[in-house]
């Protein structure tokens, strides 16, 4: 290496190289995740126009070739000539980055884009984009070519209309794990922006394949207040009437909507400016600092509490949903993500609109009112109840009651970091696991019978159950407000069950507990899904495995003998060789990582799944039967 170190080796990214050149501190990452970002990007342009009263109409369309166009029907990107540029200011917009109208607050007072920045992304790392314009009674396009100037701006023709049309095609040089589009993701954050922004009109249609075009169209005029009973669909409602409360602080828009249901989860979602803030923030805290203090002043003063009750803030969000949605016009974040809201102007807004609301809300509904604060003194009954059934979670040796030694057998390292877990179903399959396992690293333990449906119980009641408590006990994280993921001993938790009916639910059952109770294993990307084979195909000494049904048709064609096919009905099947090869393995193993890409979708979905309510169900079954890869009854 050169140990030369001058000003020859200082390198300057000219406009958009520098994205090009690490496009990962633009737009997160190269991934699906990062593909899916250009879209939004976007349409936060156009969803800014929205915000600001110009646009209100906006569709995303996905074409045949994965190629992307969005329309709005806002004022138009201005065309004429900037003065620092001296070009055409859509092309500087489009070419340069930090430039745009986000900057200016006369043009737009609330912004939920990247500041200007997202544009020239998106065409600095797309093959070809094209801007259409209507304005002023003019038709423009201006073309682009990986970022580059390829057609300069220019009338096309007249038009009645006004708004921006922005076309383009992602690179696969960048975009190298997937250039693929997935039509959910896509339409549950159009859905969302259309929660979000009530009265505003989204679209969002698949037109790749000509024989099956989905289009769905989102429009509100309830906003969050509807977002609130879409996410409560299928649950037992405590109260109808959806509490909704909206004001304006200084220049802080804020909106909560908030319904309570008799499960046990709390469902609290924090935005700014549209964005979903996952870890919280000013806001929220506002919010439940609000919350815990109406509702201990109104227990008390309607004489529902008896002498010493007080509710903790735990006490009052158990089985609440709510939508916490703020437009701030200059939002301070922590760190670059935007996932925590920094700003204190924040919580002063969201506090004053939140308890204006509510104490006026328990005033005019004393019948919901009732019902929310026995809601909330019965969890304050279980909360106690599982303090004190927490402690038995505490492992403190590997001799712990409950059978714990026994069922665990435990890998030799120390180092958390390479320590790995198997759960596994029955004592068959675990006793194939811990003889087939490398025992450095690798340890096992087995379930005994289905793990609770946690989504049907409060805690106390789930910290009874044996396979729980041995998970908690093995994990070392401890549960609830002792929970610490420093404190975890394995940074690979994988899931390992039969490849039929009974193991899927078991696995369902098993990512419902972590979902609910030990999420951050979840958000973190430790917890895991062994792939083990549906068949072993074998003639002579030579040995294959499927995985799926449609690889063994290619399979048995490699083999010139007719060879023996052995279906495997469960993990117990396999010796443990065969175990070790197939599933447990590094070098020849697939572990699929569980990761959480809308927790608002997750919570819906599970709530649903494992749920009381059976006609929702049955028909998210039906519309969803199509896409079943094998089904073993």
């Amino acid at each position: 290496m050169d140990n030369k170190y001058d000003a020859s080796n200082i390198q300057i990214l000219e406009g958009l190289e520098a994205v090009k050149k690490r496009p990962g501190m633009y737009i997160g990452t190269t991934s699906s995740r990062g593909l899916h970002h250009l879209v939004w990007e976007i349409v936060d342009n156009a969803v800014d126009e929205a915000l600001a009263g110009f646009c209100d109409d906006i569709k995303v369309e996905i074409l045949p070739g994965d190629i992307i166009r969005v329309t709005d029907n806002g004022r138009g990107i201005p065309v004429d000539i900037h003065p620092k540029s001296g070009r055409p200011s859509v092309e500087t917009v489009y070419t340069t980055l930090h430039a745009g109208g986000k900057f200016d607050h006369n043009s737009y007072k609330v912004s939920g884009g990247l500041h200007g920045v997202g544009a020239s992304v998106v065409n600095a790392l797309s093959t070809y984009m094209t801007v259409e314009i209507h304005k002023d009674g003019k038709q423009y396009v201006i073309e682009f070519d990986h970022g580059f100037l390829k057609k300069e701006l220019e009338v096309i023709g007249d038009t009645d209309k006004s708004g921006t049309i922005v076309t383009f095609l992602p690179d696969p040089e960048i975009f190298k794990e997937s250039q693929h589009f997935e039509m959910e993701i896509l339409r549950t954050r159009i859905q969302q922006l259309a929660f979000l922004n009530k009265g505003i009109k989204f679209s969002i249609s698949d037109l790749r394949e000509e024989d099956k075009i989905i289009a769905k169209n989102y429009c509100y005029e309830g906003g969050v207040k509807e977002y609130v009973e879409f996410l409560n669909e299928g649950k037992d409602v405590l109260h109808q009437t959806v509490a909704y409360f909206e004001g304006q602080v200084d220049d802080i828009i804020v909106e909560i909507a908030m319904q309570y249901n008799s499960g046990y989860a709390q469902s609290i979602y924090p935005f700014t400016n549209n964005i979903n803030n996952p870890e919280g923030g000013t806001h929220e805290e506002g919010f439940k600092r609000t919350l815990t203090l109406v509702l201990n002043t109104y227990g008390k003063t309607s004489g529902i509490f008896k002498k010493d009750d007080a509710l903790a803030g735990e006490d009052t969000r158990e089985g609440l949903v709510a939508i916490v949605s703020i437009k701030h016009p200059d939002p301070q974040f922590e760190g670059q993500t935007k996932s925590k809201l920094g700003s204190s102007d924040a919580r002063t807004a969201v506090s004053q609109i939140m308890k204006e609301g509510l104490e006026r809300y328990l005033l005019e509904n004393p019948s919901s009112a009732k019902i929310i604060i026995e809601k909330a003194l019965m969890a304050q009954r279980a909360r106690i109840a599982a303090k004190k059934a927490r402690e038995a979670t505490r492992r403190k040796s590997p001799l712990d009651a409950l059978g714990f030694a026994s069922k665990l057998a435990d890998c030799r390292t120390k180092d958390a970091t390479k320590s790995e877990i198997y759960i596994v179903e029955g004592d068959s399959a675990g006793g194939s696991a811990k003889q087939g396992r490398d025992s450095e690293y690798q340890a096992i333990l087995p379930l005994r019978g289905k793990v609770l449906n946690v989504e049907k119980t409060r805690l106390d009641k789930a910290l009874q159950n044996k396979e729980i408590l041995s998970m908690i006990q093995a994990f070392g994280t401890g549960i609830d407000e002792e929970f610490s993921l420093d404190n975890l001993r394995y940074h690979k938790i994988i899931i390992m069950t039969d490849a039929d009916v009974d193991g899927a639910h078991i696995r369902t059952l098993l990512l419902t507990f972590f979902f609910r109770y030990l999420r951050p294993l979840i958000e973190k990307g430790y917890i895991f899904i062994a792939q083990p084979p549906l068949f072993k195909v074998q003639s002579g000494k030579t040995i294959r495995y499927a995985y799926e049904e449609n690889e063994l048709e290619p399979l048995l064609a490699e083999f010139n003998t007719k060879p023996v096919i052995q279906r495997y009905k469960g993990l117990g099947e396999m010796n443990p060789e065969q175990l070790w090869e197939t599933t447990m393995d590094p070098e020849t193993r697939t572990l699929l990582q569980v990761a959480l890409e809308d927790a608002m979708e997750a919570d819906r979905i599970f709530s649903m799944l494992m749920g009381d309510d059976v006609l929702s169900r049955r028909e998210f079954i039906q519309e969803n039967a199509e896409y079943v890869k094998n089904l073993d009854v």
